[in-house]
Order: structure tokens, then C-alpha cells, then sequence
């Protein structure tokens, strides 16, 4: 991977801000492996814009069923490229990228305490001129290779190695997995995928981490 650029929150919003003022409506994309902090980092950008010029719509909304996932025989790699319905998320980039006047877009997102999805949760204003989408896949082929080209940008997240995943082993841990399972699942199916996640990051606009916390 190529070494990754130190960036400040404040810079990020720059940028961000940037696209915001385009004129047109823009999708930010923000990618890296599990734990990365793009989840943050996203609801940090829109909540610093304000909700009249940026909505965050999360790739994770995009989970199947976890009765769909048990009837695959996918349960046990929950969060693995195929166990999202990547068409579909290609399919709202599209409509997210060619807003209608007075139409709004309604996404799903992933309730994290129920682990499933959730439809028709975010609304996306017509008006809004950015979408920030943050998730895994963003920049892999297959069924996921039509979404790179909607991007208007795409930031890969790169923090320390350890840092991410003690971070992501604390969140499994917040929602409700023991300390031992949460460690497994870590070093476990959530690696794997960051392996595969990794090889994808020079096809980002940036590569980068982040200094200091979110700007208030």
C-alpha cells in the first residue's frame, strides 16, 4: 500500500466543503478496512456541513437478512463481500447521483443493536449537494465495480494497524460480543476482509489518516 497521507479533520471538511459548493450533487466516498473510522469520520463531515448540504448514506444499510445469511450458509462471515446486496447499493449510488427536483431518496441503514438492516431510514433531500457513503467495498469488482465510477472522490482510511483493530475489537465488544469472541471475530473473519480491503487502496482518489478528533 502506499504510505498514507496525514490529514486533519479541519482539512477533510475543506475538501469536503469543496465538493459541497460544486454547484451539482456529489458523492464522497469513504473506504478502508473494518475499524478504520470512517463510520466517525462521515457523521463528523456532515454533522460540521450541517444536514441542508450533507447526508451520510452507510453501505452497511445494504446487509442481507441474517435469516437469508443463515439460509447461505454466510452467517459465520457476516460482513464478507457477498453478504451484501451490492447491486442494490450500486443501483441508490445511481439514483443518489441524479437527484430528482422535489424527490427525495430514501435509504436503508444497519441498526447495529438488532444486527440487521433497516429500510427507508435516511432520507436524502433533493436538495442536498453531498451524499457521503462510507463502507468496505467501495472500490472492488465484481457485482460492487459500478460504484467507484458515481464517486465523485473516494478517501481510503489508513490508520496504524494495531489502532484498528483494538478499535474494532472495543465496538464488537460495545455491542454485546465477549472480550474472547470479539478478539476471534477480529483476527478472524473481519481480517480476511481487510486483506482484501487493503488491496484496493491505491485505487482511491487519497489514502490517508487522520490527526486529531473531529472538529466541534
Amino acid at each position: 500500500m502506499t504510505s498514507p497521507q496525514p490529514c486533519t479533520f479541519d482539512q477533510l471538511l475543506l475538501r469536503a466543503d469543496a465538493l459541497a459548493a460544486s454547484g451539482r450533487r456529489s458523492l464522497l466516498g469513504i473506504t478502508g478496512a473494518p475499524g478504520a473510522g470512517k463510520s466517525t469520520l462521515a457523521a463528523g463531515l456532515a454533522d460540521a456541513l450541517g444536514a441542508d448540504r450533507a447526508v451520510v448514506v452507510p453501505m452497511d444499510g445494504f446487509h442481507l437478512d441474517q435469516r437469508v445469511l443463515e439460509r447461505l450458509g454466510r452467517a459465520d462471515r457476516k460482513g464478507a463481500p457477498d453478504t451484501f446486496d451490492a447491486t442494490g447499493y450500486v443501483a441508490l449510488l445511481a439514483r443518489l447521483a441524479a437527484p430528482v427536483v422535489g424527490v427525495p431518496v430514501w435509504a436503508p441503514r444497519f441498526d447495529r443493536d438488532l444486527e440487521q438492516p433497516i429500510a427507508g431510514a435516511i432520507e436524502v433531500p433533493a436538495h442536498v449537494p453531498l451524499v457521503i457513503t462510507e463502507g468496505n467495498y467501495l472500490l472492488f469488482d465484481g457485482p460492487w465495480a459500478g460504484a467507484a465510477p458515481l464517486l465523485s472522490s473516494t478517501w481510503f482510511l489508513a490508520p496504524h494497524e494495531s489502532v484498528r483493530v483494538e478499535r474494532l475489537i472495543a465496538r464488537h465488544v460495545h455491542f454485546g460480543r465477549p472480550p474472547l469472541a470479539a478478539r476471534a471475530w477480529a483476527l478472524g473473519p473481519d481480517q480476511a476482509n481487510a486483506e482484501a480491503i487493503a488491496a484496493t487502496a491505491t485505487r482511491a482518489d487519497r489514502i490517508i489518516t487522520v490527526e486529531g478528533p473531529p472538529a466541534r
